[in-house]
């Protein structure tokens, strides 16, 4: 259990990858194991899938409220994604983050600059890489939420998005979910050290030095 009086400052983790390379799978871990997490929910344009609940998976707006979000700021970051708009509206994280709470972002590679530019000391940035494209296919055919039409736009989309690896503070290869998920919690518990997060220290040290 951890010290109530280490208090640290929470982290911004954003997961992007192309559809179908598994972050919604590794989010999911994260929340599993890291019992300081929050999911960031979006605002989004488009129709609920089957399944989705209001506010817990995203807030439906229609693009008339979306666009008198975009003009009260907000969102952190918002973007346009297959004709839909997508927003991560900014109140809440900032209410985590100073209850010393951390914020899971599944977001894609314009979002992540957008909040990148926002919010740079909070952020730790992930990019999901596939194995290759043949099985990122296959993942999109196999899980059948999409006509084939879809899984087509999403193919012609991924190479695209994949070229913005770059631009990320770790590139994780999900070949296998469970290692994945493995190397990303080892990158939480490393960002979780570092000093400029560990706020209680500099009244540690103080002590030391009057001791």
């Amino acid at each position: 259990m951890s010290d109530p009086t280490r208090r640290r400052r929470g982290i911004m983790l954003v997961l992007s990858s192309p559809s179908g390379a598994g972050k919604t799978t590794l989010s999911r871990r994260v929340l599993e194991r890291n019992d300081d997490f929050i999911m960031s929910v979006s605002a989004t344009t488009r129709a609920p899938r089957a399944g989705e609940v209001e506010g817990t998976d995203y807030y439906f707006v229609s693009p008339a409220e979306f666009e008198v979000m975009v003009g009260r700021g907000d969102f952190l970051e918002y973007a346009t994604v297959f004709s839909h708009r997508y927003g991560s509206p900014e109140r809440p994280v900032i209410a985590a983050l100073d209850a010393g709470r951390s914020v899971l972002f599944d977001i894609d590679w314009q979002g992540t600059q957008a909040i990148t530019q926002k919010a740079r000391e909070h952020i730790v940035s992930v990019f999901i890489l596939p194995p290759s494209m043949a099985e990122l296919g296959k993942r999109l055919r196999r899980r059948a939420q999409d006509s084939a039409a879809v899984v087509a736009a999403r193919m012609a989309k991924a190479e695209a998005e994949v070229s913005h690896w770059i631009e990320y503070d770790y590139v994780l290869v999900n070949d296998d979910v469970e290692a994945c998920a493995r190397s990303l919690q080892h990158i939480i518990e490393a960002e979780r050290l570092k000093r400029e997060r560990q706020v209680w220290l500099l009244d540690f040290v103080r002590g030391l030095s009057g001791s």
